[in-house]
């Protein structure tokens, strides 16, 4: 993959067993860089070797994954993509094609993480994101740029402020459960002065703050009954003890970690090389950087949740620096995507089934 003659080479490089792990998970995933503008689907070739596809979308951020439906946040849109094969279709070598349907504009609230939660009928409901803009939980409007949900309690008006630069969402029992913040902070663009321990994990249940003390946190999870939080400042992975109230590091990553997916025993991380600005600077992930003799790194680790061991990696060398979400696509080798700016779009129709007389 080459970049514009300005712009350096885009490579990716994979651990010597990342490529049979992907193959033993019977999986692909799809990841999100907003300093790019890119969505990238990456699996498997018929050889074993890695297949990489990428569309272009400007800012695109949180993806959230149910079924054949793929939900991703751009700059000022929310996109819905479908998978339109069936199982054991291809389409040019690919059996995943998730093709855009329609996009819900909503203005640029800089959306962070999206999901997808489950109705009684376990049919596919209106996506909740987290509108770090306006500091809350929000969900799609058919008249409006969004409807807001769920507001952190320190938060006494939404505005489009970024108080606390809220930014992820955990589901739990297909119901939004817990959030992450940089910083309790109640003034405009506040959460910039507490980066370094400010961060908490909010129960939206209770409103509840559960944990703090945390350096930028993002990507809360809850999966085999842990809620699990990437410490994005000090590079640490790990989860909250509910009952204590703390989090417990599991494994160091050697970057700014955003972006979490589980597949089996396994948690794949995003990370990115921090930018040197007054965002990223002076972190405590710098110094520990410094202490383990090693750069930052920008692509994905595989860590193994039984030893906390980082066993795969998926290394993003050149154009693409900074990663945002994660996704894993089960039960897909080889995904692909139709974009929407070429003629591809126009000419790529499909049919579906006429409604029963």
């Amino acid at each position: 993959m080459i970049a514009s003659p300005s712009a350096p080479a885009l490579s990716l490089t994979a651990s010597r067993q990342f490529t049979p792990w992907l193959a033993e998970q019977q999986a692909s995933f799809v990841f999100t860089t907003y300093q790019a503008g890119k969505i990238f689907f990456v699996g498997l070739q018929p050889n074993g070797n890695l297949s990489v596809f990428e569309r272009t979308f400007e800012r695109c951020m949180g993806v959230a994954v149910r079924g054949t439906s793929l939900y991703m946040s751009s700059l000022y849109q929310l996109w819905r993509f479908e998978n339109t094969l069936q199982p054991g279709q291809t389409y040019e070598g690919y059996d995943a094609l998730y093709v855009p349907q329609f996009s819900y504009v909503t203005g640029d609230l800089d959306i962070h993480d999206v999901t997808i939660p489950e109705d009684e009928a376990d049919a596919l409901s209106a996506p909740i994101f987290v509108n770090t803009l306006f500091s809350c939980l929000a969900t799609t409007s058919e008249t409006h740029s969004f409807i807001p949900l769920w507001q952190p309690p320190f938060i006494t008006k939404l505005a489009s402020e970024d108080r606390c630069h809220l930014n992820g969402l955990a589901m739990r029992d297909g119901k939004p459960r817990y959030v992450t913040a940089v910083s309790r902070s109640d003034m405009a663009d506040g959460w910039r002065d507490r980066r370094v321990d400010g961060g908490c994990v909010i129960d939206t249940t209770t409103n509840d703050i559960i944990a703090t003390g945390l350096s930028m946190p993002h990507s809360p999870r809850w999966y085999q009954g842990k809620l699990w939080v990437l410490n994005s400042g000090r590079g640490e992975f790990g989860y909250v003890d509910l009952t204590e109230g703390k989090f417990v590091p599991v494994a160091f990553c050697p970057g700014y970690q955003r972006g979490c997916a589980f597949i089996g025993d396994f948690a794949v991380v995003g990370l990115s090389r921090p930018r040197h600005n007054k965002t990223f600077s002076g972190l405590p992930l710098d110094e520990v950087l410094r202490e383990k003799d090693t750069e930052p790194r920008c692509g994905l680790v595989v860590i193994d949740l039984r030893s906390g061991d980082v066993v795969h990696s998926l290394r993003i060398e050149g154009v693409v620096e900074e990663l945002y979400d994660v996704q894993i696509l089960p039960g897909v080798r080889r995904p692909m995507a139709i974009g929407t700016r070429s003629d591809e779009v126009r000419r790529f129709i499909t049919m579906g089934e006429p409604p029963t007389p």
